[in-house]
């Protein structure tokens, strides 16, 4: 049970309360925090398990890493305020500064890192871009459709993330924005260009099969060049509409029908791109009215945006 005794207990000692300062400027990594407290790996451990128990911080696992985050917001915002009053009346220590700046550089590093990353990819990238029309201009496709019915845009859900562009286009509009992937490595790139474009959004590592959230905890859900790598992308579609509150939508960007064999090896395509009849299939039975938003032409590869809506639940009216 999560006491106010656990609580000031769990903040009774000057490291724990660096960490959570940390934990408040960006989510962290325990090897991160430890390069920033100067300290090794399993003390930290330690005092990130006394926050977490207090449910001061809360761990997920990233293949072989562990990312932490704060606790809840209506937990967390509370204790930051008291915090934030006592600071009014204290100088900022030694340790505050030196801290603010290995923090800087941690976010520096993963900066590096992400950029390596993408020089290292960019010829197979820039290959696939070739093939469809402008990035861009999908992007303004599903911008548009998401416009179209004038909602907004609430909970919004992005599964394989990736770099956390489409948060990074749609996530400021949202009251809550969380991106999903199964790729560590990619969820560690969002971070990175998030952060750098001044974004507060929540990233976790799971499978678009099994998502680790309840049903109908999302109002907007992203599927963004996602499907034609899935082996089973009617379950894919499922699972995202289970995610979908009364009224919320489902946005699919995704290649139509094509011939281009070679992307399987080089790009690792399961699905050569969706009739539209089939994917209309894949949002009815998910539970979703479905429509063909766009096609968008301009290369050797059509971009379709399709979109499903879980209906409005209406009050059985008894005679």
């Amino acid at each position: 049970m999560l006491t106010a005794p656990r609580t000031f207990a769990a903040l009774a000692d000057p490291t724990r309360l660096r960490v959570l300062a940390l934990l408040r400027a960006m989510e962290l990594s325990v090897g991160e925090i430890a390069q920033v407290l100067g300290q090794s790996q399993p003390r930290v451990s330690r005092h990130v398990k006394i926050l977490a128990e207090a449910g001061l911080v809360e761990r997920r696992k990233e293949g072989s890493w562990v990312f932490l985050s704060l606790g809840t917001r209506d937990r967390m915002e509370p204790l930051f305020a008291l915090l934030d009053r006592w600071a009014e009346q204290d100088r900022e220590d030694d340790w505050t500064r030196a801290d603010a700046e290995r923090l800087s550089a941690v976010r520096a590093e993963r900066a590096a890192s992400a950029q390596h990353y993408f020089d290292a990819r960019a010829e197979e990238w820039d290959h696939l871009r070739s093939l469809h029309v402008a990035e861009a201009e999908v992007e303004a496709g599903i911008a548009r459709a998401l416009q179209a019915d004038g909602r907004a845009t609430g909970r919004l859900v992005d599964i394989g993330t990736g770099t956390g562009r489409m948060i990074e286009l749609f996530g400021r509009a949202a009251d809550h924005a969380l991106g999903i992937d199964r790729s560590p490595e990619m969820l560690r790139l969002a971070r990175v260009k998030l952060a750098e474009a001044g974004l507060e959004a929540e990233l976790r590592q799971g499978d678009m099969y099994a998502l680790p959230l309840a049903a109908g905890t999302a109002d907007t859900v992203i599927l963004h060049q996602v499907l034609h790598y899935a082996q089973n992308p009617a379950a894919a579609v499922a699972e995202a509409a289970r995610l979908l509150a009364p009224g919320g939508r489902l946005m699919i960007a995704d290649f139509a029908p094509h011939e281009r064999e070679e992307l399987r090896t080089l790009d690792a395509h399961v699905r050569l791109g969706f009739a539209d009849e089939v994917m209309l299939g894949y949002l009815e039975a998910a539970g979703l009215e479905g429509e063909v938003v766009e096609h968008l032409e301009g290369g050797e590869l059509t971009v379709t945006i399709w979109a499903g809506t879980r209906p409005e639940t209406r009050l059985k009216v008894v005679a």
